[in-house]
């Protein structure tokens, strides 16, 4: 029986894939020790132990950013946090670490070296967080979700996805999603969202712009996230709703996507098929912007600055690509260049690997 531990956590886009690959192992070999390490405080301390994994916590530990006293307890807060990796991975006697970025990933790399356990990484983000920087140096395999993400000895194996996302048949499922959210499965639909909590500036741009969508013949489900306090117009072919627990369903309805440009959401869109305009988050590090740049340098997905969207430019640039059916079928072919759905498979395929080189 192999012994598993997966590091990361904080935000959905480490524990997703964690949990993704996750599921991949244990279907696998359901004999297999999957164990999770995250911190008491991030998101993995409640999506973990909900989807049927223990988790092992570890001290939260930023590192530090300008010098004065956290920088200063920083070296012995940090290997008190790698002391406790060390502890679960000789409890559990753990075979192989992977990682995939967050508070909880520094620690474990540093831990599975000093006990010779090989780690893996792996990249969700185009522009690498620290974590993974610092620890692809010495992992025994790098994996990156996009193409041209600066980490040393990068390997492109895609994103880990949900199983509703790999398993997902976009024609199959049009009729029962279009049923689901009272839309016609005849006719084309714009799906527009901005994540859980919504996107103002692309909800601003479409309480502007619905009636020009409708106009052009296309129907439109806009998830306006759940702060939103957009009022329902209540007309046939518009689908407002603040919050969609079935995304897959909404997938399968879709034939153009309007969105943020966060790295599960490209991946998930270009390994479904579905053509995209991003408007990628302004507030960050400009990671949304390069985690869209692939699929958009392949002709899949078009690039719109957050600062300047509106419903004038959707007017001016997405109506008429509504009506440009063979650049549409055209960015879906290329979309299906870019994305994989074998994400899981190929970050397994990197830690058995791992394991072989270990053993």
């Amino acid at each position: 029986m192999t012994s598993y531990l997966l590091a990361g956590g904080g935000t959905a886009g480490h524990v997703n894939p964690l949990l993704a690959v996750a599921d991949g192992l244990r279907d696998r070999d359901p004999s297999a020790d999957v164990l999770v390490l995250g911190t008491k405080e991030g998101l993995e301390s409640r999506l973990v132990p909900a989807r049927g994994y223990e988790l092992l916590t570890v001290d939260k530990v930023p590192f530090p950013r300008r010098i004065n006293g956290q920088a200063v307890r920083f070296p012995a807060r940090l290997n008190a946090a790698i002391a406790q990796v060390r502890a679960h991975i000789r409890t559990h006697r753990v075979e192989v670490v992977i990682g995939f970025g967050g508070y909880a990933a520094a620690p474990a790399y540093m831990a599975a070296r000093r006990e010779r356990v090989p780690y893996v990484v792996h990249e969700a983000n185009a522009k690498p967080g620290l974590a993974n920087r610092l620890g692809a140096r010495a992992a025994a395999g790098v994996g990156i979700a996009f193409a041209g993400t600066p980490l040393s000895r990068g390997e492109l194996v895609g994103m880990p996805l949900r199983r509703e996302i790999v398993d997902l048949d976009r024609a199959a499922r049009r009729a029962e999603a279009a049923e689901m959210f009272d839309l016609d499965p005849a006719r084309p639909v714009l799906l527009v969202f901005g994540g859980s909590l919504g996107a103002q500036r692309l909800n601003e741009a479409l309480a502007d712009s619905w009636a020009d969508v409708l106009a052009a013949g296309w129907q439109l489900l806009h998830v306006t996230g759940e702060r939103s306090d957009l009022v329902d117009p209540g007309v046939p072919g518009y689908a407002m709703r603040r919050y969609v627990d079935r995304m897959d369903l909404a997938f399968a309805l879709a034939d153009l996507i309007v969105s943020r440009a966060g790295s599960a959401t490209v991946s998930e869109i270009s390994a479904l098929g579905i053509p995209a305009v991003y408007v990628p988050y302004a507030v960050g590090n400009g990671e949304q912007r390069l985690n869209a740049a692939s699929a958009v340098d392949a002709g899949a997905a078009l690039l719109m600055d957050d600062a300047g969207f509106s419903g004038d430019v959707v007017r001016a640039q997405v109506i008429p690509l509504l009506g440009d059916r063979a650049r549409l079928e055209a960015m879906a072919a290329a979309a299906e260049h870019v994305g994989t759905r074998t994400g899981t498979q190929n970050v397994i395929a990197m830690i058995d690997r791992a394991l072989d080189a270990g053993r």
